[in-house]
Formats: C-alpha cells, sequence, structure tokens
C-alpha cells in the first residue's frame, strides 16, 4: 500500500517545495529553483525524452509538487511497479522501495530534483515496457521481423501531466479482449502451480474407449484435475472420457478422435509450468502487436496452421494452411503487411534459392528435369535446353530464371493472395492437398498455403463484388494469369502463438514447432520475469 509522502519525505522537501512555489519573490527562492532545475537537467541528460519532456516544460516538475496531483501522481506510479508482475513483468516491488526510500532521504533541493527525474525515468521505462514489450523481437529470433509499435517516450510524461494518473496508467497495457483473457489465464495457472498442478502424470501408451486399467485411472484424474472431466468413480474408458479427450485434442490442435494416443498424452503431460510460461510469452507478443490491426484482417497463425478473415473482431472465414518447413531456410517469418491484390491463374517464378539448391543439380544430371518447368533467359524467352551445358554453372554463375506457367499443377495452385514485402511471402492455393490431412503441416519452402484458396478469395472478394464467387470463377475459367487489384488493402497479420483464445473464449494451446517461444521466454527470464516459487 502506498504511504502518504508527508511521511515519507522530509521537512527539507517541503521547504522546498514552498521555496519553488516562491519563485521570483527573492534571490534564495530563484537560487532554490536554480539548483533544482540544474539538477533535474543534470539527472535527465541520460535518458533523451525525459530530457526532452522537462526542456520542454522548462524543468517544472511532474512528481515533487506537494499539491494532490503530485501525491495522487506518485501513488498510482508505486502502485504500478508494485503489480507490473501481474502483466508478465520482471517484479518491481525493489524499484518502488527504492523510490520510497529516495524520496524520504531527500534534504536538499539538489535531492528533490534528483527524485523528480528518478520517479519520470522509472515511470517512462514502466510505460515502455507494459505498453510495446520488453525484449525487441529481432535480437531474439531472425525469423520475428515485427515493427514494435513505437510510441515517444517523452509523450508518457506529457500525458499524464494532462490526465487523471491511475486511469492514464491503468490504460497502458494493450486494451485488447485477448490480453485481458491471457491474465485472467495467468492468474488461473498460477493458482494452480501453487496448488499443486494437475497432479501425476499419464502414463505414455495408446488408451481408448472399452480399454480399463491404472493408465486409464491416471488418465481420468489428470483429465478431471484439467477440467475436462467430471469426478467419476468409473474406471473405464468409457464415452464421457472419450468426449473429454475430444475436448482436449481441440483445445491443442490435435487430430479430435477421441483416442489416447501417444501424441495426446505427452501434451497431456505438459506441465503447469510450460503453460504459464506460453501465456506470459503470448502477453508479451500482444505487446508486440498493441496497435490498430484493422477492422478487416487476415490472421494466420503458424503454430495453429490456420489462416482466418477477422471482421470487426470475428472470425468470419477460416481455412488450413501449410507453413514452412522446420530448417533454418524455410521457416515462416513473422511479420505484418497489406494485402493489394490476387493473381488468378498464376506463373510460379521459381525463387533464386530453389532454382540453385534444388533443380540445378538436376540439370547437370539430365536437362531435361523439371520439364514442367520453363527456363528463360534475361530478356524472359524460353531457353533451348538441348543447346545449354548446365554442367558448366554453379549456383553463383547460373544465369537463367524458371517459371511455371499457369495450370493445375502449378506450384502455386490456381490463385495466390499477394501483399508484397521483402521477405517474398504470400499466400497461395497449391496441388499437394494431402498435406492438410497432417496434424503438423510445416512443409513448405516459407510461403503460407491455403487448403481453401477458391473461398478465401470468395471472402476477400465479397467487399467489392455483388457475386464473387460467380466473378472469381470466370476469371479463372480464362486459363490466363489475371491480376485482381482490391478496393481497399487489407492487413495481413502472420503471427506465432502457443496460447490464444478460442472464438468462444477459451484459451488454447499449440506446440512450439520453431522453438521461437522457448528462445523469448529465456530472454524475458534474463530480464527478470520469474514464475512463481512453490513451496515444498
Amino acid at each position: 500500500m502506498f504511504i502518504s509522502t508527508r511521511h515519507l519525505f522530509s521537512r527539507t522537501l517541503v521547504a522546498s517545495a514552498l521555496c519553488l512555489s516562491l519563485a521570483g519573490f527573492g534571490s534564495p527562492a530563484q537560487a532554490q529553483v536554480t539548483a533544482f532545475k540544474q539538477a533535474i537537467a543534470e539527472a535527465a541528460s541520460a535518458d533523451s525524452a525525459v530530457a526532452s519532456h522537462y526542456r520542454s516544460a522548462d524543468y517544472e516538475p511532474l512528481w515533487t509538487v506537494e499539491t494532490d496531483e503530485g501525491r495522487a501522481r506518485r501513488a498510482a506510479l508505486l502502485n504500478a511497479l508494485e503489480s507490473a508482475h501481474m502483466h508478465g513483468l520482471p517484479d518491481m516491488g525493489h524499484v518502488a522501495e527504492r523510490l520510497r526510500q529516495q524520496m524520504a532521504d531527500v534534504r536538499t533541493t539538489r535531492d528533490l530534483g534528483l527524485v523528480e527525474v528518478a520517479l519520470s525515468r522509472a515511470f517512462v521505462d514502466y510505460a515502455t515496457d507494459i505498453q510495446i514489450g520488453q525484449v525487441t523481437p529481432s535480437k531474439i529470433d531472425k525469423g520475428i521481423v515485427r515493427e514494435l509499435p513505437e510510441r515517444d517516450r517523452s509523450a508518457y510524461l506529457s500525458g499524464l501531466e494532462r490526465s487523471a494518473p491511475s486511469a492514464f496508467i491503468n490504460a497502458l497495457p494493450p486494451e485488447t479482449r485477448e490480453y485481458r483473457a491471457l491474465m485472467k489465464e495467468k492468474f488461473r495457472l498460477e493458482r494452480l502451480l501453487v496448488d499443486g498442478g494437475w497432479g501425476s502424470k499419464v502414463p505414455v501408451r495408446k488408451m481408448e474407449p472399452g480399454d480399463t486399467g491404472e493408465g486409464v485411472v491416471a488418465l481420468r484424474n489428470r483429465l478431471v484435475r484439467m477440467g475436462y472431466l467430471q469426478p467419476t468413480p468409473s474406471a473405464a474408458y468409457d464415452t464421457a472420457m472419450q468426449s473429454a479427450v475430444q475436448r482436449f485434442q481441440l483445445e491443442h490442435g490435435l487430430e479430435a478422435d477421441g483416442i489416447a494416443g501417444k501424441g495426446t498424452i505427452t501434451e497431456m503431460n505438459v506441465p503447469v509450468e510450460k503453460r504459464l510460461k506460453s501465456i506470459i510469452v503470448a502477453m508479451e507478443r500482444e505487446r508486440w502487436m498493441n496497435k490498430d490491426r484493422g477492422t478487416r484482417h487476415i490472421l494466420v497463425n503458424q503454430t495453429d496452421f490456420t489462416a482466418k478473415v477477422i471482421d470487426d473482431g470475428a472470425v468470419t472465414f477460416v481455412t488450413r494452411s501449410v507453413i514452412g518447413k522446420n530448417t533454418s531456410d524455410r521457416r515462416s517469418p513473422e511479420f505484418s503487411d497489406e494485402m493489394e491484390h490476387m493473381v488468378i491463374n498464376p506463373s510460379w517464378y521459381v525463387p533464386r534459392s530453389i532454382i540453385t539448391k534444388e533443380y540445378l543439380p538436376q540439370l547437370r544430371a539430365n536437362p531435361h528435369a523439371v520439364s514442367h518447368i520453363e527456363i528463360t533467359d534475361s530478356r524472359g524467352r524460353r531457353v533451348n535446353r538441348n543447346a545449354v551445358d548446365f554442367s558448366q554453372y554453379s549456383a553463383r554463375s547460373f544465369p537463367f530464371a524458371m517459371r511455371q506457367p499457369p495450370s493445375s499443377r502449378n506450384a502455386l495452385g490456381l490463385v495466390k493472395f499477394m501483399f508484397p514485402n521483402k521477405h517474398n511471402i504470400y499466400l497461395h492455393d497449391t496441388p499437394h492437398k494431402s498435406l492438410f490431412k497432417h496434424e503438423v503441416r510445416a512443409y513448405s519452402h516459407g510461403c503460407i498455403r491455403l487448403a481453401q484458396p477458391f473461398e478465401f478469395a470468395y471472402a476477400i472478394l465479397a467487399r467489392q463484388e455483388a457475386d464473387p464467387k460467380g466473378y472469381f470463377h470466370s476469371v479463372l475459367n480464362t486459363g490466363k494469369e489475371t491480376k485482381v487489384e482490391l478496393d481497399q488493402k487489407i492487413p495481413v497479420h502472420i503471427i506465432y502463438r502457443t496460447a490464444f483464445t478460442s472464438p468462444k473464449g477459451r484459451m488454447e494451446y499449440r506446440r512450439d514447432i520453431y522453438d521461437r517461444d522457448a528462445k523469448i521466454w529465456n530472454a524475458l527470464e534474463s530480464k527478470g520475469v520469474a514464475l512463481p516459487s512453490v513451496q515444498g
């Protein structure tokens, strides 16, 4: 609880504040003002944002004024620091205590100026961390190329000055439904962790309806502790248990067959600690995207292997997706951009990396290899394979391009959705439909393949065509490569969330297929983020 500043600040602080209020009424007071402002200028110089604020405010105090506003600001800041851990930030109670002690130790006007800046710096650091995140994504993993929603740090101070302190500080975290849900789940898991978690693990072996025995009892107990099954004396794998297993599978991205196989039990045995880490990482990721995402936008969650169209906060279309293979050169990056057009009956212009790594070795052995793909020169003319000795070229010297013309066998299928970006990533159809039957769908070179690309196109075109399906097929049936511009660009967000809420508000979990969340947790932990300690 915040202690009134009259018990913290010494008589010198009050006297100094009084002298400051009398500025201009005598040289002693003026000297006090000068010393105070010099102390602020000196201390603030280490932080450009704080220094900028005080320069523009003519070094007037924000915190160290004995007014209701000053007291309210100090109280709100200290309370925020003491509750920072609730947001998955490091415990900042020691920072609050240090500030209290510094206020109590004020003896001179210079001390007062140093306290003023210390409070401002603590506030700006807190506001930045809770609003846009504690770590820089690109420093964690090169595949996380998300641009942070940078704020003017000095604006935090000017904004506080104009606002009710508690309301202003409470509005700093992301004000999204997802963030609130993650925070609620964090509290639940923390209580569960202290209470002993989900109990004993389940033996990793296949169990299915009709089975009995100790393994089934362990499975039942785990499902009860996790909230998927009501307590029951039955030791059999009955229909109630089958339904509970199916619900668990649906909420963890598994095939919902109601059979507890190795994959299902492995996920069920994930401890509370690991799920809690996923929640805290998701809260940090939510801060990285703390900006307007678009009334209509496209959301691709890599760990969920889905692509969704979101309208006014509701999912209006969803389809399965395939993402980049889990190798260093194929993992799909995380970023946001804007979809500008689609191409119906697209050609596939083979990326240079695929040409040199995959196709050139085949051409050296057989000039007629990959015959479904055209080889073209620098002017786009088709090259006669019989006239070229491919064995003379290296990956660096190979002078040709390669193109697959439009067809149902085209690597991009019959439609691609473009949001031009430096990563050369887009959404597209594929002739390899069987891949969508797999539980883990990481097979591509980095682009996002869609299970229902036509239906996705209809959803995109619905805003500009009276008959989106009819229009799409009228273009498709020409067989010609056709670029269709979108009347309005649509934000596309390619994200990576191992913890997220379902449309029904239930928390769901996915596997950390690229190990990115593990890296983020390690970075957060190095900053001081910690799980609750468990006695025992």
